[in-house]
C-alpha cells in the first residue's frame, strides 16, 4: 500500500500533481466560507433576529445568482478544452460570451430586487424577519453583477491550470468584505452603524473590488496575443448556442442544488426563529468542510476537461480517482470532529443555550452526509468536466423535488414534525446525490464527450477573429 501511495503521489495526475493545482483554488473557496462564517458570526453578535434573517435571505439571493454564476463559469471548462486541444485562440471567444452573459444575469436580479418584501411575506415567516431578510436580500439583488462577473473572469485561469492568480483575488476579496463587514455592522469610527444592511452592503463592495483586479489581470497585451482578449470580443451567435446547451444545464444543476436548500431553509423558518438560527449554526459550519471540497472539485473539472480535449479520457479518470481520495482523507477527520468536538465550531456564535443544544444534534446529521457530500461534488464535477451536464441537471431536479423539498414541506407544513425530519430528509438527498453521480461516472458515457469541436471538423486555418461560424 506505501509503494503504490508513493506511486500515486509522484504520477502525473497523481496527488502531488491534483494538489497543486487544487491548493489555490481550495485556499479561493475556503476563503468564502471563512467570509459568510464570519459574517454570520458578526451577525449573531449584532442580534438573533439578524442572524436569522441573514441565512434565509442570502441564501435565497444566491439561488437566484447561482443560476448565472453556474452557466458563466463553465467558461473554465471551454478554456480547459481549448487548451487540451492546442486551440487557445479561441479563450477569448469564451470570455466575451461569457460575460455578455453576466450582464444579462445581473438585468433579471436588478429585475426582481423591488420584489423582495412581497417575496419574503409570501414565505410567512415573522414581521421582524420579513424586514431583515427584505433588507439583506434586495442590496445583495443590486450588486449581482459583481460575483457572476467574477466567476466568468476566473475561468481564464482554472481552465489553464493558472489558478494561484485566483486565490490571491478571493483572498482581497474576502479581506475586503471581513473589513466592511465589521465597521457597516456596527458602525466603528465614521461609519454608520447599519446591522444586516452593513453586511449585505459588504458583500457588494467586495465583489465589484473583485471584478476591478481581474480586468487589470486578464486584458493585457500578451493575452491578447496568444488567447485573443480584445478581438473575441466578436458576438458569435453558434458559439453562444453551444454554451448554453453545455453550461446552461450546469448552472441549472447549481441552481436547483441551492435552490432545493433555500426551500428547505424557508419551510424551516416556519417551525421557529429557534429552529432557524441553529439551522443557520450547523449549515455555516458545515461550509467550513464542503467548499473546500469545490475548490477541489473546480480543479478536478479542468483536469479531465483539459484530459477529454487531449484525447486521454483514462487519464481524467485517473486524475478524478486521485482527487477523490485527497477529498476522503480531508473529510473524514473533518467528520469526527463534528461529532467529537461540536463546541469548538459553535462558540464563536453568540446564540442562547437551546439553540446551541439543538445545533450540535444538527452537527451530527452533518456527519452522517458529509462523506456523500464530498462524492456528490467530487463525482458530478468530473462529469460537467467532460460535458455530461444535463444527466447532472436532471438528477439534482429529482431528487431536490422529491427526497428534499416536498418531504420537508410535508413533514413541516402538515404533520408539524420538529426540525429533526426534515434534517433526515436532507441527508438522504445528499447521501442519494452522491451514489448517483457515483454509478454514473463508473458507467463511463462521460468518456464520449465533448463540449468544443472535433479536431476533424475545425478549419485548417482561421481567420483573424476566431469565432467562425463553426464556433
Amino acid at each position: 500500500m506505501l509503494h503504490a501511495l508513493k506511486n500515486r503521489w509522484s504520477s502525473e495526475f497523481g496527488y502531488r500533481h491534483i494538489l497543486i493545482v487544487a491548493i489555490p483554488l481550495i485556499l479561493s473557496t475556503g476563503s468564502w466560507s471563512i467570509q459568510q462564517f464570519v459574517d454570520r458570526m458578526f451577525l449573531s453578535w449584532y442580534s438573533e433576529e439578524a442572524l436569522a434573517s441573514a441565512m434565509p435571505a442570502g441564501i435565497l439571493n444566491f439561488a437566484f445568482i447561482c443560476l448565472f454564476i453556474g452557466t458563466v463559469s463553465y467558461a473554465g471548462t471551454f478554456v480547459s478544452q481549448y487548451v487540451g486541444a492546442k486551440e487557445d485562440h479561441r479563450v477569448g471567444a469564451v470570455l466575451w460570451h461569457s460575460l455578455y452573459l453576466s450582464i444579462f444575469g445581473a438585468i433579471i436580479l436588478l429585475a426582481v430586487a423591488p420584489f423582495s418584501s412581497d417575496l419574503f411575506r409570501l414565505i410567512g415567516h415573522n414581521s421582524q424577519l420579513q424586514v431583515l431578510e427584505s433588507t439583506y436580500f434586495r442590496i445583495l439583488c443590486f450588486g449581482g453583477l459583481g460575483p457572476i462577473l467574477s466567476a466568468a473572469f476566473a475561468g481564464f485561469f482554472t481552465g489553464r491550470g493558472h489558478n494561484w492568480p485566483v486565490m490571491w483575488v478571493n483572498l482581497f476579496t474576502t479581506t475586503t468584505n471581513l473589513i466592511l463587514d465589521y465597521l457597516l455592522i456596527f458602525g466603528i469610527g465614521i461609519f454608520p452603524e447599519m446591522g444586516i444592511a452593513g453586511a449585505a452592503l459588504a458583500t457588494i463592495i467586495a465583489g465589484f473590488s473583485s471584478v476591478v483586479v481581474y480586468i487589470v489581470l486578464i486584458f493585457r497585451p500578451k493575452h491578447e496575443a496568444r488567447f485573443h482578449v480584445f478581438s473575441g470580443r466578436s458576438w458569435n451567435l453558434s458559439f453562444m448556442k453551444r454554451f448554453l446547451k453545455y453550461g446552461l444545464p450546469s448552472g441549472g444543476h447549481f441552481f436547483l442544488e441551492i435552490m432545493g436548500f433555500t426551500a428547505f431553509i424557508l419551510i424551516l423558518g416556519r417551525i421557529g426563529q429557534m429552529e432557524l438560527a441553529a439551522t443557520n449554526i450547523a449549515i455555516n459550519i458545515n461550509s467550513l468542510a464542503f467548499m473546500p471540497m469545490f475548490g477541489l472539485g473546480i480543479a478536478m473539472s479542468m483536469s479531465v476537461g483539459q484530459n477529454i480535449g487531449a484525447g486521454k479520457p483514462e487519464m481524467a479518470a485517473y486524475a478524478t480517482g486521485s482527487a477523490i481520495q485527497l477529498g476522503m482523507m480531508y473529510m473524514i477527520p473533518c467528520t469526527a470532529m463534528y461529532i467529537g468536538i461540536p463546541h469548538v465550531f459553535i462558540a464563536p456564535f453568540n446564540a442562547a443555550p437551546e439553540t446551541v443544544r439543538v445545533a450540535i444534534i444538527l452537527l451530527r446529521f452533518v456527519a452522517v452526509y458529509a462523506i456523500f457530500d464530498t462524492l456528490s461534488i467530487l463525482y458530478s464535477s468530473a462529469i460537467k468536466g467532460a460535458g455530461d451536464t444535463h444527466f447532472v441537471m436532471r438528477v439534482t431536479t429529482a431528487l431536490s423535488i422529491f427526497v428534499l423539498i416536498i418531504p420537508t414541506w410535508i413533514a413541516v407544513d402538515v404533520f408539524h414534525s420538529s426540525l429533526y425530519l426534515p434534517w433526515a430528509f436532507c441527508a438522504m438527498f445528499i447521501v442519494g446525490m452522491g451514489l448517483t453521480f457515483w454509478w454514473r461516472f463508473r458507467g463511463g458515457k462521460w468518456k464520449e464527450m465533448s463540449v468544443i469541436e472535433t479536431p476533424e471538423i475545425l478549419p485548417s486555418q482561421f481567420p483573424a477573429n476566431p469565432m467562425t461560424p463553426e464556433a
